[in-house]
Order: structure tokens, then C-alpha cells, then sequence
């Protein structure tokens, strides 16, 4: 099964609306959404819940309130302001390192995992789909992407698939570095702006750090000529391959306020003309057609 990892540097590129449309016009494919943070690929594909799994994360401090006197320790070592005057922890300012526990003269407080996310193996249109959400303030998100691709390749090994397209997170962080691992293409999505330009470069510099081959699409081609022009050049120098100039154009939000891909929304638009290259792309790649049209 080849991994392809679809990735920007930076949020609002259209990266998630560009990997749904691609993945729509393929029959009998994998996906994976690693943004665990902030997923939305599920919002496009409508997937199907097969089954749930709970994503346990860091610890969190329980107190014993028959044991507990109030004594304000706990408080006092905290450096994090996570304990109020009546012995209460706060879950959004714990931190999880434990130091009310060492130091309770009661042995009053117990370090439990809680869970701090979920992990979902559903069904959607081109097939199936691995997907997590992280609760809010909860940490760990790579460990979450972790499991998210070690779920997706047990199912592309189970179920024999050929490809499996991942909608990876924005920027350069630990979740990037997840996803990264064990891929063997990553398409950049960019836009011809200083922060997509720039923002383009560390995450190149990224995939190149861990030798993963690289092909960039760039998304709202036509909004600044001069831009995308030295986008073009730079990415030649580099011998980094343009699979794709993607127009600006308001049919992609007009689609997303339907709930559906540019393909469902404008199948014949030059918009969907250059989603359709990117796919025969990358079914190139993994060696498989698109579905048939219609």
C-alpha cells in the first residue's frame, strides 16, 4: 500500500477541501484525517462509524476527600495555579506532572489516565476512513496521529488496499512529524502569499529532513501572478515537481456551505479539472485508475 501525506505548513491553504475532492474520485481507497486537533475531512466525506476506540492520554491527580484535610500543600507546590482554595483541581490548568501527589502528607492524591480523546474506523463513499479527535487542552496529539496511522495500515493490510490518502495537520509540529513517518509521498499544498510561501518552506525542509519524497500543489494559483511565478521558479531550482495549479474561485465555498467536495458541487469546472490532475497523479503513483464518471 503507498501512503500519500497531504500537507500545507499552515492552516487555510485548502489542503482538507483539495485531499476530500481527490479522494471523491476514487473507488476503493483508505484515508486518514491526522489533524487530531482539529479534524474536518469527516465534515466532506460523511463517514459511517464502524467503531470506537477511547485514546487515553496523561494523568490527572484524584483526591481522596476522606482523607484530604484541607492542609493547602498541594496548592502550594502546584506551579501551575491548578488547585483552588477548597482543594479543587482545575482539568484545563492541570498539567499532569504529579507534584500534589509526591507531596500530600495524606497520601491523598492519586494519579489516574483519563481519556483524552477517540479514535473512529468508519465507512465513506471512496471506501473507508481512520479518524480521532483530541479533547480540548488535552496533549499527546502525535501519539493520537500514531495511532491513527498504526489503525490505517492494519486496515489497508487487512482489507488489501493499493492507496491510502492522509489529510495531514497544519505547520511543523510534533503532529507533522507523526504523520510523516513512514510515507512515501508528501504533496504540499500551498497558495502564492508570503505566509504560504514561507510557511511552504519549513515544511519542505521538514519532509526533506526525513527523506520523504515531496510534489506541490498550489491552491488560489491565479491570486497573485507575481507570487506564484516565483513560486514556480523556486520550487524548479529545488527540482521539486507543480502537480497542480488549483484557481481561486468562490465555488469552493459555495461547495463547502453544501457540505460537498468541488467535484460534487462543479464536476466540470476548471477548478475540478485540476483536482482530477492531481488525482491521476497520485493514482499514477500508487498504480490504480479513478472511478469511472457518472
Amino acid at each position: 500500500m503507498k501512503e500519500v501525506l497531504v500537507i500545507s505548513g499552515k492552516g487555510g491553504t485548502g489542503k482538507t477541501s483539495i485531499t476530500a475532492a481527490v479522494a471523491e474520485l476514487f473507488d476503493n481507497i483508505l484515508l486518514a484525517d491526522c489533524d487530531v486537533d482539529a479534524p474536518d475531512l469527516h465534515m466532506l466525506l460523511k463517514p459511517r462509524i464502524i467503531e470506537t476506540d477511547i485514546f487515553m492520554g496523561g494523568k490527572f491527580p484524584i483526591i481522596d476527600r476522606d482523607l484530604c484535610i484541607k492542609c493547602g500543600t498541594c496548592r502550594e507546590v502546584c506551579g501551575f495555579g491548578a488547585i483552588s482554595e477548597d482543594i479543587v483541581v482545575d482539568p484545563l490548568a492541570c498539567e499532569g506532572c504529579a507534584v500534589c501527589s509526591w507531596n500530600c502528607p495524606q497520601e491523598a492524591i492519586t494519579m489516574i489516565q483519563k481519556e483524552a480523546g477517540r479514535r473512529y474506523y468508519s465507512e465513506v463513499g471512496p471506501g473507508h476512513m481512520v479518524h480521532a479527535l483530541l479533547k480540548p487542552g488535552e496533549e499527546n496529539s502525535g501519539k493520537l496521529v500514531a495511532e491513527v496511522k498504526k489503525k490505517a495500515n492494519a486496515i489497508g493490510e487487512e482489507k488489501s488496499y493499493k492507496l491510502l490518502i492522509t489529510d495531514g495537520p497544519p505547520g511543523i509540529g510534533c503532529p507533522v512529524i507523526a504523520s510523516l513517518s513512514g510515507v512515501d509521498l508528501a504533496v504540499v499544498v500551498t497558495e502564492p502569499t508570503k505566509s504560504g510561501i514561507h510557511d511552504m518552506e519549513r515544511v519542505l525542509a521538514t519532509a526533506k529532513h526525513f527523506k520523504t519524497p515531496v510534489k506541490v500543489v498550489i491552491n488560489k494559483a491565479d491570486l497573485n501572478e507575481e507570487n506564484t511565478q516565483a513560486l514556480r521558479e523556486g520550487l524548479a531550482e529545488k527540482d521539486i515537481e507543480v502537480m497542480a495549479e488549483v484557481p481561486y474561485s468562490r465555488k469552493f465555498t459555495e461547495a463547502l456551505r453544501e457540505a460537498k467536495t468541488i467535484v460534487e458541487y462543479a464536476p466540470e469546472s476548471e477548478e475540478s479539472r485540476a483536482v482530477r490532475k492531481i488525482a491521476e497523479a497520485i493514482g499514477e503513483f500508487a498504480g490504480i485508475g479513478l472511478k469511472e464518471k457518472g
